[in-house]
């Protein structure tokens, strides 16, 4: 059974901060629109306070959530259990992205580990609601550790690869809504 809440308690807090994934969900306002869902992992994901979260982003493949964002703000975390009781927690809410060099960036900065490769933006969300549910279908796995895949392969394109990758790349949804990018500075 669902259970919802105004806000992250600590004890879900506490919960949260030990998952080694989280998913993160967003959709364009077209009825026809992809709605993206993107695994995230390392330690990346930070709760401000009980309605506040952030999570460093790295350049990947695309850059929905920011596009989503950008257009209308919605946006969806999960997390679930795998290895314990089965839980299972959903945050709701309306988020931002903080791109380098932005006013914001050096104070959101400061609450992620420093040296991964390929940082390409902070999304910040405001929680309007929290929901828990049982996760009983969910299967036992065993965490073995972090892949270092996309910090190893951001590395090797360099400042300047990385750069004219998410220009390529990142610049655009799949329905073609504009995302902010650090690389669009002047």
């Amino acid at each position: 059974m669902a259970t919802f809440y105004d806000s992250i308690s600590p004890d879900l807090q506490e919960w949260i901060e030990q998952q080694h994934i989280f998913f993160v969900a967003s959709a364009p306002l077209r009825a026809d629109g992809h709605v993206n869902l993107s695994p995230k992992g390392l330690d990346c994901f930070r709760i401000l306070g009980p309605n506040r979260v952030a999570y460093l982003d790295l350049t990947g493949s695309g850059n929905e959530t920011s596009a989503h964002l950008a257009e209308n703000g919605r946006i969806t975390f999960m997390f679930c259990s795998f290895d314990r009781a089965p839980r299972v927690a959903r945050l709701f809410g309306r988020g931002q992205t903080i791109l380098p060099h932005s006013p914001a960036w050096d104070a959101m900065a400061d609450q992620f580990p420093g040296g991964y490769a390929g940082v390409r933006q902070i999304i910040t969300a405001d929680i309007y609601q929290a929901q828990t549910s049982c996760g009983f279908a969910v299967p036992f796995m065993q965490f073995v550790d972090d892949r270092d895949t996309l910090l190893r392969a951001s590395e090797a394109k360099g400042e300047a690869g990385m750069a004219q990758y998410q220009k390529e790349k990142n610049s655009v949804s799949l329905d073609g809504l504009p995302a902010p990018l650090a690389a669009r500075r002047g």
